[in-house]
């Protein structure tokens, strides 16, 4: 573990590493940046700010590791380095993921078996929400005295609710792609701005996106709601899905409402360090070759990207932002 302070070292070993696992593992390596080992890593995770990522990814499959996990937002909205990091991972055939952990989640699993499934008949639209006060990252992190203190008040650095909780995009993009629905391709996007002369950040993210073959459906997306709603829901020409994140606590539900009053719930509980480890043995999976397609790859979090971009740049000029990805993962695909 790597980190350019030596405060934030000591703070992971005896704070935020044992009030989240139980206890300091003593076989985790801590390095300050100068020192950083190089070489002989199968996984290089990288967590630090939106606004670093892409130097550091580009920087990390030089040591050629079979695989590298990038934090989302995988880049800034200017989408700077974007296509040559994606083009230099096929170049050395390095296995690319962003941190999307959501939806390999259990419960997010599920609700994509059961739309592939046909359970709901034909999907008509697909809506996702993530609707989150930020307060509770602040508490989490309490070295931080709030936006203007990192990357979180700053949209053009990756921070905002468009950048920082783009897990409601990411999410909509897998379930569309499970369902057979294609890419994002248009995105009508309406952002408040927060702009103090010092912080300047996105708090409120609505969008409207369609996909390459026609699929219409609306993401949420903020900093202000509380209590938390992270919610999605597939209407289908027979019923719904309804995805729950934190049900109740420990616990996530997938609830199946048909048109004859007939509904089901599956219940998942899990712990916030669940999360985590399902991300990690879902990238095991894809290295042994279990799973082929991985929604949580370099690819789809640069798709993210895309409509993150997109979002800003429809909210600047106030029309619908389409994207031809025949351009690649630059700004010149918005269009």
């Amino acid at each position: 573990m790597l980190d350019l302070d030596p405060a934030a070292l000591k703070r992971t070993r005896e704070q935020i590493y044992p009030s989240r696992y139980g206890a300091w593992d003593e076989k985790i390596g801590l390095y300050e940046a100068k020192d950083a080992p190089v070489g002989g890593y199968d996984l290089i995770c990288i967590g630090t700010p939106p606004d670093s990522h892409i130097p550091l990814a580009l920087k990390a499959v030089e040591e050629r590791p079979r695989a590298i996990l990038v934090e989302k937002p995988v880049c800034t909205p200017d989408l700077a380095g974007a296509q040559a990091l994606h083009e230099r991972c096929g170049e050395l055939g390095i296995k690319a993921f962003t941190g999307y952990d959501h939806v390999v989640g259990k419960a997010a699993r599920r609700f994509a078996e059961l739309l592939v499934a046909g359970a709901i008949g034909q999907t008509q639209t697909l809506d996702v929400e993530f609707r989150e006060y930020w307060g509770g990252i602040f508490a989490a992190h309490p070295w931080l005295s709030g936006p203007s203190d990192s990357y979180l008040g700053y949209w053009r650095r990756g921070g905002g609710a468009c950048g920082e909780h783009s897990h409601a995009i990411n999410l909509w993009q897998a379930f569309a792609h499970a369902g057979g629905f294609g890419r994002v391709a248009e995105v009508t996007g309406t952002l408040e701005y927060v702009n103090d002369g010092v912080i300047d950040y996105d708090s409120l993210c609505l969008l409207n996106v369609k996909t390459e073959t026609g699929l219409i459906g609306r993401v949420v997306q903020d900093v202000v709601t509380k209590p938390t709603r992270k919610w999605a829901r597939a209407q289908g020409t027979v019923g719904a899905l309804e995805w729950v994140c934190g049900s109740k606590p420990g616990q996530d539900t997938v609830i199946q409402k048909l048109e004859n009053g007939e509904a089901t719930e599956v219940n998942v509980q899990k712990t916030r360090p669940d999360d985590f480890v399902e991300e990690l043995r879902h990238i095991e999976a894809v290295l042994t070759g279990a799973v082929e397609v991985s929604p949580i790859s370099l690819e789809r979090g640069l798709e993210s990207m895309m409509v993150v971009a997109a979002a800003h740049k429809s909210a600047a000029e106030k029309r619908t932002v389409s994207i031809d990805y025949t351009k690649g993962f630059r700004p010149e695909a918005l269009v």
